[in-house]
């Protein structure tokens, strides 16, 4: 029994992404469906560690851009690794990433209300981004949901922020999109 249960844990730890000491699952559920981790990236900026990200699909793809435009749930989730990001941090860095996309400016309303939704986070906090078909852009922190923003529009714009042509950081694209 005892040989049955490491083999268990082994196996369970060999279908799970692994960075910077953070793991993450190596599927997700959401809208009823499992996501598979695409892959993971390290988010550096000045170069501190400041989280590592998951991308979760319903299958793996390297295409930024089909992924982006795809009308299916799918899943960033960010493990922070930094001791201390300050809510108006998180949303310095929102505003960074739509600045980069004059195309989405029309959609600053819901960015706002997406940035209001933040919060405080610290070493070990984590932060979800889910969408769903029909429903919206969720933001789930520390396992509560804070909020959903609709629209097709506003979920490409927060997908870009990560893995668009103009990405936050190039090596947390790279990983997400399993090329890291």
């Amino acid at each position: 029994m005892k040989a049955m249960m490491i083999a268990l844990l082994l196996s369970m730890n060999a279908h799970a992404g692994s960075l910077a000491g953070v793991t993450m699952p190596d599927t997700a559920q959401l809208g009823g469906q499992t996501l598979v981790l695409n892959g993971m990236g390290l988010r550096e900026k000045y170069m501190l560690d400041i989280y590592v990200g998951g991308l979760y699909l319903p299958q793996k793809s390297s295409d930024a851009a089909a992924i982006i435009n795809m009308d299916a749930p799918k899943r960033v989730t960010m493990t922070f690794i930094y001791d201390e990001v300050p809510k108006d941090k998180v949303v310095e860095t929102l505003y960074e990433g739509i600045a980069k996309y004059p195309e989405f400016a029309s959609l600053k309303p819901q960015l706002d209300k997406f940035a209001g939704l933040m919060e405080d986070l610290v070493k070990g906090d984590q932060m979800v981004y889910e969408y769903v078909p029909g429903q919206g852009t969720s933001v789930i922190i520390k396992g509560k949901n804070k909020g959903t923003v609709p629209g097709t529009d506003f979920m490409k714009l927060v997908f870009s922020i990560y893995i668009g042509s103009k990405p936050a950081n190039e090596a947390l694209k790279a990983g997400m999109l399993g090329k890291g």
